[in-house]
This record gives C-alpha cells, structure tokens and sequence, in this order.
C-alpha cells in the first residue's frame, strides 16, 4: 500500500515566488509524494457583479489578490522535478486545463466545488490524463455516478480518484462523516467496476488526526493544506498544518500503511525475541523412565524453547510415555516423550 499524499499549498503562496519555492521545499522535506497549486483567475472564477456574501465583502478582489500568476507554472514544476516531488495545480478554467496540460502534468486535480460542473469536468477529461476529483459539497453517490458519464463520454478507460470531503474551511469532526469511506468504495465496485478508480480523502479538518484514519479505512489518496506560517495574511492560512504537522502526519500514514500489511507466518520477526515468554509443558513431579503421562505429573510455565513442547499440547500428552528420567520442574521436549 503506498498512499499518495498531496501537500495542498493552494494559495499560500501569497503571490511570493520565493514562499512557492519554500512550500515545495517544505512539502519534499516532509516526505510528501506531490505538491499541489491552484490554477484559476479572478475573471473566470467569479461573476463581475457578484454581491458580497458571507465573510466576504469584495470575492473579486480577494481572489485577484492570491490568484497563482501564470508564468509561474513552467517553472515550479521544474523547481519540483528537481526536487524530486511532483507538481499538480487545480485548474479552474479551460485555458488552465491546456497550459497544465502542455507543461507536461501527469494528473489533473477537480475541486469539489467544480466536481458538479460539466464543462469543466468534461474538458479535463478530455485531456485522458488521471483525474482526482473530490466528491464535497452537495454529491451524493447518484451525482458520482452522473460525473463519471460526463468522463466517460471523454473517456472510455478513465483512471479515476474519488476524494471523499467536505468543503467547510475548517471542517468540524462532528461533520467529516468519515464512515463513507468504506460505502463509497463498496458502492464504487459494485457501479464503476469497468473503471480504474480509487478513493481518498481531502481534508479540512483542524490538525493531522483524520488523515491516517482515513487511510486505515481504505483512502489511497489523501490531500492537505498546508502552510509555512498559519498567523500568514490569507484565507487559507488559517486552517491549514505547518511544516512540523505535515510531517508528522506523513509518517503517521505510513506507520498506518505499514500496520495494515499483512505478514506471511505465525510469528513476526519482533515477536521472535519475546517466543521465550510463552509457555511450555514442565514436570510437576520427578518422572521415571517408562512411566505413563498423566496430567496430575505434568503443568504449564514459561519459558518456552524451539524443542520444547508448547503448552497448547498439554492435554495430548496424558497416555504418552517418559522416555527417560525427567526431574521435576524440567521443561519437557519431544525428545522425552513418545
């Protein structure tokens, strides 16, 4: 099992190419296996004339300020390729989609407030690259499968990655509903089972806890935000892991993938220094050569040997004989019974 995880640096880049470069940085020193922008602008994303909503008074302008600048995108992902780690950028718009697309990327992101869009999701399918799409706000298992005939119609062999989510920033516990995972996965077989497909998790829960989680109840995929500094100026910011938490829970998902193997054998290498602390067969009294078994003669301690008999074999000794003097308290082995 090899979780891909995707260290989303989003927009905390905070249109600094030098912070960008530190992000990858930082997503390559945490072990991370890709680093994830998004590619979208102001005019694309929003209406002119959007009202103010919510927390937001000027959408246009907020989004103006962190939008990603295009010509950075040719060479961050080299600065990646150097780096060892794998660049991918949400595209939120047909122009993005080509320009990732010519720079060579080898999947392509949609994000759940996208997943529900058509044109978009069909233009990235067209592309036949890997798609990673995250099932969040308002889909249900009936709309997963209205998304995958919009690829298909792009896509006859499509390798798909469904992101379980939920798209508040931050995500409450109490709303994660990570319990679907295992639905989805065994929903996802029984409808797409001529698909290539996976399941994953996109994250905006506080902290690092539900990531490995997840991966123990079947996520392949599993995307983060992340920043260097959360006190940064900027929306995303705030509910995002530092460096030191990235980290940590990279290793923490691959303590959980390494837990979840599973090992050929009775006894694991680890156990092997502790096999002496189970129990064998002892006499409970001396024991004559050529004496019947009985199990008022015999008992069970620690510790045990490889020719010792174990202590499951209590009860088949009674009618056996003693093949020589055995002295009390002696651990028994087969060389002393037939």
């Amino acid at each position: 099992m090899n979780t891909l995880v995707i260290a989303e640096a989003g927009a905390n880049h905070n249109r600094n190419f030098k912070l960008a470069k530190k992000l990858i940085d930082a997503a390559m020193a945490a072990k991370c296996d890709a680093i994830k922008f998004q590619t979208y602008s102001s005019e694309t994303l929003y209406a002119k004339n959007t009202p103010d909503f919510g927390e937001y008074k000027d959408i246009n302008k907020l989004i103006k300020d962190i939008e990603l600048p295009r010509e950075w995108q040719k060479d961050l992902k080299q600065y990646c390729e150097d780096s060892g780690i794998e660049f991918i950028s949400t595209p939120f718009d047909e122009r993005a989609v080509d320009e990732l697309y010519d720079l060579g990327v080898k999947r392509f992101k949609i994000a759940g407030f996208e997943a529900t869009d058509p044109r978009i999701v069909k233009h990235v399918a067209s592309t036949g690259l890997p798609l990673i799409i995250t099932a969040g706000i308002n889909v249900n298992i009936e709309k997963m499968n209205l998304i995958l005939e919009w690829i298909l119609e792009e896509n006859k062999n499509p390798d798909i990655t469904f992101l379980h989510g939920n798209n508040a920033y931050p995500t409450p516990f109490s709303d994660i509903n990570l319990g679907q995972i295992p639905k989805i996965i065994k929903l996802l077989d029984q409808l797409f089972f001529k698909t290539n497909f996976k399941v994953g998790l996109s994250d905006h829960t506080m902290g690092i806890l539900i990531p490995p989680v997840a991966v123990a109840m079947g996520a392949e995929v599993v995307e983060k935000h992340f920043t260097l500094d959360r006190n940064l100026e900027g929306p995303d910011h705030p509910f995002a892991i530092e460096f030191g938490e990235l980290k940590q829970m990279v290793r923490d998902i691959r303590n959980v993938e390494e837990s979840l193997s599973e090992k050929v054998g009775n006894l694991s290498k680890s156990e092997k220094n502790f096999f002496n602390a189970t129990r064998s067969v002892v006499s409970l009294r001396d024991i004559k050569k050529g004496d019947t078994i009985t199990l008022d003669k015999i008992t069970t301690k620690r510790p045990a040997f490889e020719d010792s008999i174990p202590a499951f074999e209590y009860y088949n000794l009674a009618g056996k004989v003693a093949q020589k003097n055995i002295r009390r308290d002696a651990v028994l082995n087969w060389q002393d019974i037939d």
